[in-house]
């Protein structure tokens, strides 16, 4: 798995339980803020209504395939794809009917 840098302002009682609970667990910061994180998109990503909204963002091209796959797993990801192309096919062949009448 690839790791990329990232910097953000957290709160500064955040960042005291964060190294208070690395101390505990003998982790370090970073170890524990993506444990929290993983733990806080797991949650998420089982919440029905978190999934169709980045369904709908897939479907509006705000996100890509990928991003989608990485939220909804591959194969639901798939299953969606294979929805917008026949809707794309269906919009298409509508279109094409209206413009041939």
């Amino acid at each position: 798995m690839s790791t990329k840098r990232v910097n953000f302002r957290i709160p500064e009682e955040l960042l005291t339980q964060a190294d208070v609970a690395a101390e505990v667990t003998q982790k370090n910061r970073t170890d524990v803020l993506i444990e929290a994180l993983r733990e806080y998109l797991a949650e998420k990503e089982s919440d029905d209504r978190f999934r169709e909204a980045v369904v709908e963002l897939y479907l509006d091209d705000e996100i890509s395939f990928d991003a989608l796959a990485d939220v909804v797993g591959r194969q639901d990801a798939e299953a969606v794809r294979a929805s917008r192309d026949v809707l794309d096919r269906g919009d298409e062949l509508a279109s094409k009917l209206a413009a041939d009448e």
